[in-house]
Order: structure tokens, then sequence, then C-alpha cells
């Protein structure tokens, strides 16, 4: 399995910066937090692209993915969902990434047939367009949908390769799922996992990783059992919890628990 961080670790931190973390560290990738606070987003220039993009290249860091805020599941008109999941595709294509993240964000007073049904119906419009960059859709355990069983209700009906699910440990966990059965309903369609680590369900502040409750020894034997070769990325959510340790610190334990945790499922 390869190694990535999330830029949500370290918010605003120029990409140069960030490409110095991960190869000092030795880190394979990065998902870039795509939104207008951060450096990179959809409003950047095709030549900004471009430099982003060779910045990565020079440095021998992938671009996992880009992760947006579209909430394919939200009610309302089509049109703006769509249009922001297009201007992420092109985003990931430009950057070389083959993600892009989404997120459910159904509206808990709205019944569940019908906030799975729009979501669908969204990812299934925008599969095409993803297809045509060579872009894969990536819908996150999260929010108003945040097990794999909740997830599966709306890729099971959309049926198309480039659409698939961003597995969120922590929140499949505090959705009550265990790691087999996440596994078991994510498998077909699974793109990349995101790994953390936290003190407890009613505190999610983020603790470096192997320090907290959450089961990511369990999810990585899981994963290593069945012969997944996909991506661990650590989602340190810095932007959210102020007083947390900075990420800068935590990224060399943080690699070698990961590391040590590949080794002992092998």
């Amino acid at each position: 399995m390869k190694l990535a961080f999330s830029t949500l670790g370290v918010p605003g931190l120029p990409v140069p910066e960030v490409l110095t973390l991960a190869t000092t560290h030795g880190y394979h990738g990065v998902e870039l937090r795509a939104h207008p606070e951060e450096p990179v987003h959809p409003g950047l220039t095709p030549a900004q692209r471009a430099e982003t993009a060779a910045l990565f290249r020079s440095a021998g860091i992938e671009v996992l993915g880009v992760a947006g805020y579209a909430r394919v599941a939200a009610p309302g008109e089509d049109a703006p969902v769509l249009a922001e999941i297009r201007d992420l595709l092109q985003l990931a294509h430009d950057l070389g990434a083959p993600f892009v993240r989404v997120l459910p964000g159904a509206d808990p007073d709205r019944p569940r047939e019908e906030s799975d049904a729009i979501a669908a119906r969204r990812l299934g419009t925008a599969a095409e367009d993803a297809s045509a960059l060579g872009v894969r859709i990536l819908l996150e355990t999260h929010d108003s949908h945040r097990t794999g069983a909740d997830a599966i209700r709306i890729l099971g009906p959309v049926g198309h390769r480039q659409v698939g699910a961003l597995w969120d440990v922590m929140h499949t966990w505090l959705g009550g799922e265990q790691p087999s059965e996440t596994y078991a309903a994510l498998a077909p369609h699974l793109g990349y996992v995101q790994v953390k680590d936290i003190a407890s369900a009613e505190d999610t502040t983020p603790l470096p990783l192997g320090t907290g409750v959450l089961p990511l020894t369990e999810c990585v034997d899981v994963l290593s059992r069945q012969g997944w070769d996909g991506w661990l990325c650590w989602e340190y959510e810095k932007r959210w919890y102020e007083g947390a340790a900075p990420l800068p610190d935590l990224l060399g334990a943080g690699r070698e628990h990961l590391a040590r945790l590949l080794g002992e499922a092998a």
C-alpha cells in the first residue's frame, strides 16, 4: 500500500512546503484539500495548474486526490452540484490526480430513499464527465452516509466504474460498523482509505496515529488479508481543531506507525 497525507492537516501551507514534508518523511502522495482558502482550488488558472503539477512531478510525489466539498445528496437543483463536481474533475485531470472526493450531505429531515435517489442521479450524470477526463469520483463515508452500508445505497444504483467510495475510518467507526463489514460493503467500489485517530466518540480532536481509539490495526488487517493494494491517506483535521498538535511534527512517527501496521499485517 502507498501512504499519503491530506493538506487538511497543514491548512494554507504553500505547495513547495507540503512537498518538502512529503519527501522528508517518506510519503508517496498528498491529498489536496480543494477550497478557496487553500493554495490549490478550482479557481486556479491553467498556468497555475501546470506549475503545481510540475512541482509534484519534480518532487516525485503523487497527487492522490482532490478533496472537494460538493454534497451530492443535498436538497436543491442538480445543476449547481454537477457544475461543482465538473470543476473538481477538471482540476484533478489538470493535476494528474486519479480521484475527486465528494460528500453526501443529505437533509436529515428528508426521506432517506429520496436523498439516496438524488445522490445516485447526480453521480450517474457526473460519471460521464469523470469518464471523459479519466478521473474517479469517490463518495466519502461521512455525515448523513457515514457507514459502508449507507454509502452502498447510493453507489449500488449508480453502477459506474468511475464512481466509487472513499472509506473514512473514523466515520464508519462512529456509525458502529466493523472494518470487516465496511470492507465487505465497499470492496467493489473502494478508491482509497482515510486513516486518522481520535480520543473518543465524544472528543474527535485529531491525535497522533496509534494513540487513540480508532481500529487502525483491524482496518489494515482486513485490507491486507483481502490483498487490497491501494492508498492509505492520513487525514489529520487540524483545520477544524486549532488546539491540535501541528501535523509536521507528527508525520515521521505517523508514517512509521502505518509502516509497522503494514509489516505486521503482511
